[in-house]
């Protein structure tokens, strides 16, 4: 997994080139496991800190371990979406590196339900808000995976590419078992977490038809951007089951 942590996280790993992150893809959501380790730690300082301040701090850890990459893509996508004109207009806009009002708003949109959803489990149990943050980190990066099997670059020349490429064709079939990675975290919080599972495919399937309809395809942004949707996601149908 060397070549995901390089690409993925911000571990000191040597550097990788797509093509290698590409060959090791299908191991995706376990990379969840690694970003959402720190924040789950500082859930468990809900005991110590109000449950609000901890779930900030706690979704700041895991945005950090990752980069930041996947927030730049909510940023970019929320412009993109935002922007009038054709599929092509709205690709030239992912690539802006300004941010607009609609980078913003998806900011807020994607991360704000997210730290309530983690501070109203926090409230409940610390222990099962730092899993259900770990089962979102998993539900994210199976998102991604997900979108990658299933969707189709918006361009040649675009990250995504060696990626659906890798898991075309007979390497296709495989992922679907990432749609089971964040399975044994929600047991463990309860049976009935179980069902906020569905927010990865639900979302993938949503994402996969907007960015069809918006840009033509998907793209990094594209990918990162619906993974952190999917978190908040997961997230939200917790707090409202657990």
């Amino acid at each position: 997994m060397k070549a995901l942590l390089s690409f993925f996280t911000v571990l000191p790993v040597r550097g990788a080139t797509l093509e290698e992150a590409a060959r090791e893809i299908h191991l995706l959501p376990f990379i969840g496991l690694i970003t959402g380790l720190p924040g789950a730690v500082l859930l468990m300082a809900a005991r110590f800190v109000p449950p609000d301040v901890a779930a900030t701090l706690a979704l700041g850890a895991v945005l950090l371990a990752s980069g930041l990459h996947h927030a730049d893509g909510v940023l970019d996508v929320g412009d993109a979406i935002m922007a009038r004109g054709s599929p092509d207009r709205r690709r030239e806009v992912l690539r802006d590196t300004r941010v607009g009002i609609g980078g913003l708003g998806a900011l807020f949109l994607v991360y704000a339900p997210t730290v309530g959803a983690l501070a109203a489990l926090c409230e409940t149990s610390p222990a099962r808000a730092a899993l259900s943050l770990l089962a979102g980190e998993v539900a994210a990066r199976s998102t991604m995976l997900l979108m990658l099997a299933f969707g189709e670059p918006a361009d040649p020349r675009s990250s995504s590419v060696p990626f659906v490429r890798a898991l075309s064709g007979p390497q296709r079939t495989p992922v679907v078992v990432a749609l089971l990675a964040p399975l044994p975290l929600l047991l463990a919080i309860s049976a009935l977490a179980s069902l906020a599972i569905l927010a990865v495919p639900l979302v993938t399937l949503g994402a996969i038809r907007i960015s069809a309809a918006k840009f033509g395809g998907i793209g990094g942004d594209v990918v990162g951007a619906t993974g952190e949707v999917s978190r908040a996601a997961l997230l939200v149908l917790l707090s409202a089951t657990v």
